[in-house]
């Protein structure tokens, strides 16, 4: 089902990501700032239609609107110290992602990173903040180290020039301005639910931390980044993150018996 993690990087492509910004004609009413990010947006929508209420890759899609609509506005706010960058970021990230509905629309394998969550989508024994997690995983822990190189690279820049470190972690605070309050959610339901005790998928969701996978992102940027070009140890090196992050997302989609399930209740 996977591919290798170097068999195409579209985020590399152009000094935009371009087939982001080809696949929606127009901006998303509901988005105010970043033009080319509301086009993303649009691009999300388009495909999220197409999918169920339940769909696994749908679940992780209707967080990610809501990070990208945040960083649409953020954008244009002041909050970054190099917005034409950041904004060239997030929509090669994003063009990541979207590879993934392309891929299959198109019968090619997914990347490996996204192979998990696409072949568990439909499991009805897995549960919604399990789908929004792996997607997580895979968007962060593989994809933005590819969309940090594509950028630095597109725009004649490396991620330690001045500046790009803090905005990157400038946009993963508004990442986890989204995610960490689903996560805690989640939580804070299944525990009074419960009465105080917490489910195997509950203590699997409280081990997902957003800080660590940023961390491990941006390491794994500036590895992928002194590696690009050494050929094949570049794309071997990517293989072994797509495989890596794959695993990370099987163990987040295992499927648990819920304590407010059991006969008797």
């Amino acid at each position: 089902m996977g591919q290798d993690s170097g068999a195409r990087t579209s985020a590399g492509s152009g000094s935009t990501a371009g087939s982001v910004a080809g696949s929606a004609g127009a901006v998303a009413g509901s988005v105010a700032g970043s033009v080319a990010l509301g086009r993303v947006v649009a691009a999300m929508d388009a495909e999220r239609e197409q999918w169920p209420a339940g769909d696994g890759l749908g679940v992780f899609s209707d967080v990610y609107r809501q990070v990208t609509v945040l960083v649409a506005r953020r954008v244009v706010d002041g909050t970054f110290g190099d917005p034409a960058f950041v904004e060239d970021l997030d929509v090669r990230f994003a063009d990541l992602y979207l590879d993934v509905p392309r891929d299959l629309a198109a019968r090619r394998p997914v990347n490996r990173a996204w192979a998990p969550l696409v072949e568990r989508r439909a499991h009805r024994g897995i549960w919604p903040v399990q789908f929004a997690l792996a997607g997580m995983n895979a968007h962060i822990n593989h994809d933005l180290a590819l969309a940090v190189v594509a950028t630095c690279e597109a725009r004649g820049t490396t991620p330690s020039a001045r500046g790009v470190h803090a905005d990157f972690e400038r946009v993963d605070d508004v990442l986890a301005e989204v995610v960490r309050p689903v996560r805690q959610s989640f939580l804070d339901r299944r525990v009074v639910a419960a009465g105080g005790e917490l489910s195997p998928v509950a203590d699997l969701v409280s081990s997902f931390s957003i800080d660590k996978a940023r961390d491990a992102a941006w390491a794994n940027a500036l590895t992928l980044w002194h590696l690009r070009d050494l050929g094949f140890v570049a794309a071997a090196a990517r293989d072994a993150l797509a495989r890596t992050v794959g695993l990370v997302s099987r163990q987040l989609l295992t499927v648990f018996p819920d304590p407010l399930d059991r006969p008797g209740d």
